[in-house]
């Protein structure tokens, strides 16, 4: 494992986490640095696999891999999930809420949540409405095999150059199909269903992608300058558009975003920072020192559990909003305390004696050297 990887995981869950509790409303990028990761990390391995493995085994080792790493977790959680709806149903507890669930999760079961998203059907679950991210990343890991595997090493800068414009160039035209009312099965909300589609985060897999096999000169320089630029270019942005900063916590970024072109040029920005960070961190070392506390890397080590379980696990934490006699914001910050030390304590019990025994299968059955 590359040193560093694990801390920017931990990093990208924190910042969902931030978000999901309202603390911090950039905190949706989390999910943006997330998909660079997978497209710096995963096109690695599928380069890797490809020139030391003949292909009916770059196929088969690099899914079962997937499988044996993502599925047991995933559907798990969504069998659990299930059981908890029914007895909650079953006692009264508020069963429009569940309803939704059952009619939601076939498209979770079925990896397109992603898509029913973007659907005029679409309504929050407090079980699964950040499975759509999941959805976006299973079907990268479907398609970009075979596309690696039929590009040739001299047309790999080509191929991530081009997913990387093709981003804006989607986004563009569900702007277009969304605003114009195309499809009557669109939902109505173009800057969150651009938000959710996967066709919106080619140009996040693309850079990260880029960064696996290519240098970005004087990455750390561009880090500090982005960091700056970044925000200021959202407030100019929101402030333009809006005639207002918008919230200072989401640093001109705040979700749902829009105005200004914004959905189709701020999506790249964001791409292109979190490249540059994971770059830096990768190749020389940034932030290492901190990165690799032992904390830290631990939370990477489970973010994958961390992710899936937090979102459920801060809406019952939250329940205390149904009987305190305290103010909404107060309630909000005292059960984020117990929503992140459930969700450690669940992800880690769930690393234990379900990831980790399944994860030991990979090498042992699939190894890809």
């Amino acid at each position: 494992m590359i040193p560093g990887l694990d801390g920017l995981r931990a990093v990208a869950f924190i910042l969902v986490f931030l978000i999901h509790t309202n603390f911090f409303l950039f905190g949706w990028s989390g999910v943006i640095l997330f998909f660079v990761l997978s497209g710096f990390l995963i096109t690695g391995i599928l380069i890797d696999m490809k020139e030391s493995l003949p292909v009916n085994e770059y196929f088969l080792k690099f899914y079962f891999r997937r499988f044996l790493r993502i599925f047991p977790l995933y559907y798990f959680y969504l069998i659990i999930t299930l059981l908890i709806a029914f007895w909650l149903y079953s006692v009264g507890y508020r069963p429009g809420r569940m309803l939704e669930y059952f009619q939601q999760v076939p498209y979770a079961l079925s990896y397109v949540y992603d898509f029913f998203w973007a659907s005029k059907w679409y309504k929050e679950s407090v079980f699964i409405n950040h499975f759509w991210s999941l959805s976006v990343e299973e079907q990268f890991y479907i398609f970009w095999p075979l596309i690696i595997l039929l590009t040739p090493k001299r047309h790999y800068k080509k191929l991530f150059i081009a997913a990387i414009i093709a981003g804006p160039l989607f986004r563009l035209g569900l702007t277009y199909v969304f605003t114009h009312h195309i499809f009557s099965v669109l939902n109505s909300d173009p800057a969150s269903s651009i938000y959710a589609l996967p066709f919106s985060h080619v140009d996040a897999f693309g850079f990260g992608a880029y960064i696996s096999q290519f240098r970005i000169p004087k990455a750390r320089k561009q880090f500090w300058l982005l960091l700056i630029a970044v925000p200021a270019i959202g407030f100019l942005s929101e402030y333009l558009s809006t005639g207002s900063l918008g919230y200072l916590s989401g640093l001109g970024f705040t979700l749902p975003i829009f105005g200004g072109f914004k959905q189709i040029w701020g999506y790249s920005l964001l791409d292109y920072f979190f490249a540059v960070l994971i770059f830096a961190v990768a190749r020389d070392g940034l932030f290492n020192r901190f990165l690799e506390l032992p904390w830290l890397k631990y939370i990477g080590k489970i973010s994958y559990g961390l992710y899936v379980y937090h979102f459920v696990l801060i809406y019952f934490a939250g329940r205390i909003n149904d009987f305190s006699p305290l103010s909404y914001e107060t309630n909000q910050m005292i059960s984020a305390v117990p929503a992140f030390i459930a969700t450690v304590l669940v992800a880690s019990l769930s690393y234990k004696f379900i990831e980790k025994p399944i994860l030991n299968l990979k090498d042992k059955y699939f190894p890809t050297h």
